[in-house]
């Protein structure tokens, strides 16, 4: 990772992005701790794709949960099939 100053960022841009490209995580500092990151796409897109799969097994998480406090209803394949066809009609 590289740590850069905003002045340095903006009078460079094009320097920066091109290492970003390459695969570089630039650290950017600014006042107040307000820092940022620049990164590729690809990181990007995985750490996208890790924040879904964190929320996804949390949503899990909580139905097993759920499970577990006997807060769940059933149905019958009856019941079900009728929800069905008052749906089609709303």
């Amino acid at each position: 990772m590289l740590a850069v100053k905003s002045v340095n960022v903006r009078d460079n841009f094009k320097e920066w992005c091109d290492k970003v490209s390459m695969g570089e995580t630039v650290a950017i500092s600014r006042p107040r701790n307000g820092n940022i990151y620049m990164i590729n796409e690809a990181e990007y897109n995985a750490l996208q794709k890790a924040k879904r799969n964190m929320e996804y097994l949390a949503m899990i998480d909580e139905s097993e949960a759920q499970i577990d406090r006997g807060e769940t209803i059933s149905f019958t394949l009856e019941e079900l099939q009728a929800m069905e066809q008052f749906k089609k009609y709303l």
